[in-house]
């Protein structure tokens, strides 16, 4: 968050010193405010695309093997351009890598979630993903221990989650 605060104030400083430079050569033809509102034009413009491309440039840093899962837009109302075009603030990905399952019951797999939302830490989450239900559970104790326990919660057939873990990557 800093580092993107810090790159904030040096576009603005980088636009106004520009102008700066152009106003001295042109004989200081520009307005009084040209400098003042370079700056803030660019601090604006960089803040915007460093938050509309924060979706996209997060997916594009994952690991080899980690696929994005799905993401979430939102309008923000404090924001009110996200009102026309929201914003993505997280991302769930998953290690398709990693991927385990069990002699004893090969159709259910072991995943680790990747929940990623701007502004906060990531976080991982253990997930049981039951391929032929389909389903998803909590990888608890218990339920690592004997799957059948699991408080399994319905997944539709074309849920993101289970096209991610149960189909084979092309």
């Amino acid at each position: 968050m800093y580092i993107e605060l810090i790159a904030i104030i040096v576009a603005g400083i980088g636009a106004g010193g520009l102008v700066l430079v152009v106003n001295r050569l042109t004989g200081r033809r520009l307005p009084r405010f040209a400098v003042p509102l370079a700056a803030a034009v660019a601090m604006f413009a960089y803040a915007l695309w460093s938050e509309y491309t924060w979706g996209a440039r997060t997916v594009a840093s994952l690991p080899e093997g980690v696929v994005e899962v799905t993401h979430v837009d939102q309008a923000i109302p404090w924001k009110p351009w996200t009102l026309l075009a929201p914003v993505t603030t997280r991302v769930m990905a998953a290690n398709r890598i990693g991927v385990q399952s069990r002699p004893d019951a090969p159709e259910v797999r072991l995943v680790e979630l990747y929940l990623l939302a701007r502004w906060h830490s990531a976080r991982t989450v253990m997930v049981l993903i039951d391929c032929a239900a389909p389903a998803r559970a909590d990888a608890t104790d218990a339920a690592l221990t004997d799957p059948s326990v699991a408080d399994w919660q319905p997944l539709g057939p074309a849920d993101p989650l289970l096209r991610a873990v149960c189909v084979p990557p092309e």
